[in-house]
């Protein structure tokens, strides 16, 4: 039985998942906007802790994704990256997929043949949270990365034969900066093309407000709802890959759930944002959503 070093986080599509905490908190842990990880230390956990939490789990059943917790598992070295992907392997004979979040800084630091020696080893996805495209917002919330390290970072990843899932955060530039916020954000992505492209939402937390917003020096003014929708909508309409993006929205803090293939689906996406802003289909209540 696995005791998780609490609080636990994992992408929505990692639900049906095994979650191996690799490490414990966050390596950078200075985003203004997060308190995900305000809680703990960055900590790199020993490898044989690891190996009987892992050893623990065969008596679950089949397991055939598993994913690498806490905030950035991808700092750690990578030797003792591919001790435990060879565990996870070698433990779960059917295992499909393993996946793990990852800060740009620390991804680049691997270089190509670390990167595919993962790939080689099992890794198949990592998560990447851009948050913007837009250098003067991620300046602001304190990202530690621009747009050009998530460019890299993205591209480097996928020519070394690892899937990237990487969000956008609406509502992220106030309605001072939101066009900012979009248009940068649609052109990276157009350019880097991500396998996948997740989008949340907003949710700034009592503790973090004075320090996000404080660097807002013209004033941060929290979208609405309706706000958040229509950023959405010009994102979804300019993005412009030349390789298929898989696109969701399906985060428990966005008011709508979308899916669906961009381009090709841009139309059907835009539609339902349509009709969600006039009321024709239902959002997601307030208190149904959180982080």
């Amino acid at each position: 039985m696995i005791i998780y070093d609490e609080p636990l986080y994992r992408p929505p599509s990692e639900a049906n998942s095994l979650i191996i905490q690799a490490t414990l908190g966050c390596s950078h842990n200075r985003c203004t906007f997060c308190t995900m990880y305000k809680s703990k230390s960055y900590t790199q956990r020993s490898l044989s802790d690891i190996f009987t939490e892992i050893e623990s789990s065969a008596s679950y059943g089949s397991i055939r994704r598993v994913f690498l917790a806490d905030g950035d598992a991808m700092a750690l070295d990578t030797g003792s990256l591919l001790e435990i992907l060879g565990k996870l392997r070698s433990t779960f004979p059917g295992l499909q997929r393993i996946s793990i979040y990852a800060n740009p800084g620390n991804l680049l630091k691997k270089t190509e043949v670390e990167l595919k020696s993962l790939s080689a080893a099992g890794l198949t996805l990592l998560y990447l949270g851009i948050e913007s495209g837009s250098d003067i917002i991620l300046k602001k919330i304190n990202k530690g990365a621009l747009r050009t390290h998530h460019q890299e970072a993205i591209t480097k990843a996928m020519t070394c034969g690892i899937d990237v899932s990487a969000t956008i955060i609406t509502g992220l530039g106030g309605r001072e900066l939101w066009r900012e916020h979009i248009e940068q954000s649609a052109a990276l992505v157009s350019s880097a093309a991500p396998t996948f492209l997740s989008t949340l939402s907003l949710m700034i937390s009592p503790e973090s407000r004075k320090e996000f917003t404080s660097a807002f020096e013209g004033g941060f003014t929290e979208q609405t709802d309706e706000g958040m929708l229509e950023e959405e909508k010009l994102l979804i309409s300019l993005i412009k890959p030349e390789r298929n993006i898989i696109f969701r929205s399906n985060h428990a803090s966005n008011a709508l759930a979308l899916r669906g293939i961009l381009p090709a689906d841009r139309e059907k996406l835009i539609l339902k944002i349509d009709q969600a802003l006039k009321g024709e289909i239902e959002t997601r209540p307030e208190w149904m959503r959180g982080l």
